[in-house]
């Protein structure tokens, strides 16, 4: 047990330590370009290094586990940033601006699929990843519509890269359109982006308080998972097809019932103040790093492997996702 333990760490050490040194390279480098930040030259210096001189297999694991594990943990760190008055500021009319654009991206993902001649397990997987929360999201409907492996891993990957192009171009679009409006831009990037990474990342392009606030339109999508997979189930069930899977095993990630747990905390009783000043300082390096991953992880070689078909399919999923957010800040006037 131990020795398996010890070997864990090791295979983690290679990758955990190249994304931890890019990030350093960052921050220091963001002292000279400002403007940038440690943030956004952390994950392109990741893109550059991981497509030209860090493509060994022996990174995998240590880049995933940065990208991931730490990523769920600066998720926990932001409860203690976050109170209750912080998220009254989304309002009604946040919420209903998230459950619009949930309601459209589902819908529209499964009506392009079916046009692009997409199985419906294909379409709906696609539609709850690119509706809720990317890979988690897919792995948790996968079985309740009894989708096959094989379909789940070409949908996570699709998906993977659509969210990787947006996550890039929203900040931009966003800039262009709403300027340093902090809501507007939470809004365009924590109701659109697949993953938590991908928001985390595309956020910290703009600013640290835009993570912030993304996160938040992006927990309230995440929050919903259950009932979307339970609406995927009652589908599933109509079209005659076999049930894998129990709605109990479904379950919202820890770390956002974490993350809901420290903000009650912090709301309820005045905390000292070095337990915000740390958490924003090593959640602020535990995002360097993991975004330096996402950077080092991102395989361009990727966009090129994928069939005409399914680029065509992550397009049309992306600019419907893209012009509804656009339309219903309008229309829900999050300002």
């Amino acid at each position: 047990m131990r020795y398996e333990s010890l070997h864990k760490y090791k295979t983690i050490l290679p990758g955990l330590g190249l994304s931890i040194l890019v990030a350093i390279i960052a921050k220091i480098s963001a002292i000279f370009l400002p403007d940038l930040g440690g943030a956004t030259l952390a994950i392109l210096f990741g893109i550059v290094l991981g497509n030209t001189f860090f493509k060994q297999e022996v990174l995998e694991v240590g880049t995933k586990f940065s990208e991931s594990v730490l990523l769920e943990y600066s998720v926990v760190l932001l409860g203690f940033t976050v109170t209750f008055q912080t998220i009254s500021r989304l309002g009604l009319n946040g919420l209903g601006y998230i459950m619009a654009m949930m309601t459209t991206v589902i819908i529209s993902t499964i009506l392009i699929g079916k046009r692009l001649g997409f199985s419906d397990n294909m379409s709906t997987m696609m539609a709850g990843g690119n509706a809720v929360c990317g890979s988690s999201a897919i792995g948790a409907i996968a079985p309740s519509i009894g989708a096959k492996d094989e379909e789940k891993g070409q949908v996570i990957t699709l998906v993977n890269l659509l969210g990787t192009v947006m996550m890039l171009t929203l900040p931009l679009l966003g800039a262009m359109l709403y300027g340093k409006h902090l809501l507007a831009n939470s809004a365009l990037l924590g109701g659109t982006l697949q993953s938590v990474g991908q928001v985390v990342a595309g956020a910290s392009l703009i600013n640290q308080e835009t993570v912030s606030y993304a996160m938040l339109f992006k927990i309230t999508r995440i929050l919903f998972l259950v009932v979307v997979v339970f609406i995927f189930q009652q589908r599933t069930k109509k079209q005659g097809t076999t049930q894998v899977t129990n709605l109990k095993k479904v379950s919202v990630p820890w770390y956002v019932i974490v993350f809901l747990i420290v903000c009650i905390l912090n709301s309820c009783i005045k905390l000292p103040h070095i337990f915000n000043d740390s958490a924003h300082q090593i959640g602020t390096w535990f995002e360097t790093i993991a975004l330096a991953a996402i950077g080092l992880r991102l395989d361009f070689k990727k966009f090129m492997k994928e069939g005409l078909s399914f680029l065509t399919y992550g397009v049309l999923v992306g600019i419907v996702q893209t012009l509804a957010a656009l339309l219903f800040i309008y229309l829900f006037r999050i300002s």
